[in-house]
């Protein structure tokens, strides 16, 4: 017997008794959660706040651990959905890059001692970084729709693996001069095509 099977051999059973007794919670739980009349979030709140483990609680447990081991078992026998959360990793990543590019200042820390203070700054940095994949993305359509209109293949299954989360292209240091800014004609730039065969 390999260690994988060895440690699934070992590993506890699932307390289906607790799960069979409280299904009708449960039931009405998830019931709500999809009518939108009860939040995550206050659930979540609800459950942590008794001072001992209730059983709605332990049942939701147990049933999660059911749910881990069918998505351990999808991934280990499914490399297409390995490579998925690879993908999805691989743009979280990306994005904490990006954030840690714009936050540089004190390395990328805040040193804010207020709640109200820290809150105001992360605000900012979320407002800048949506700024950020707005511009992108708008340029990435605008990209395809050229390359489409000049005969170049840009198939949309390839597109679900571009993000717009780059930021090479942009300055992240130095004076903003608003007075130029303000006084430059506005509108869409137009693409930089003068950099499209250095493109990989």
């Amino acid at each position: 017997m390999s260690s994988l099977e060895d440690s699934f051999e070992g590993a506890a059973q699932p307390n289906t008794s607790v799960i069979r007794e409280h299904w009708d919670e449960i039931v009405r739980l998830v019931a709500s959660l999809k009518a939108g009349t009860v939040l995550p979030s206050a659930m979540l709140r609800k459950l942590a706040a008794y001072e001992r483990q209730n059983q709605l609680d332990l049942a939701l447990r147990e049933i999660g651990r059911v749910e881990r081991t069918l998505f351990m078992l999808d991934w280990l026998e499914s490399p297409a959905l390995r490579r998925r959360c690879q993908a999805g990793l691989n743009k979280s990543e990306q994005r904490h890059f990006l954030t840690q590019a714009i936050c540089t200042f004190k390395q990328g820390r805040i040193a804010d001692r207020t709640h109200e203070a820290q809150q105001f700054r992360a605000s900012g940095l979320n407002l800048v970084i949506a700024a950020i994949v707005y511009w992108n993305s708008t340029y990435i359509a605008d990209a395809v729709a050229h390359l489409r209109a000049i005969g170049e293949p840009v198939p949309d299954e390839l597109l679900a693996h571009t993000s717009p989360v780059g930021w090479g292209h942009i300055a992240s240091s130095g004076d903003f001069l608003w007075d130029r800014a303000a006084a430059m004609p506005t509108g869409r730039r137009p693409l930089n095509l003068g950099r499209m065969s250095l493109a990989a």
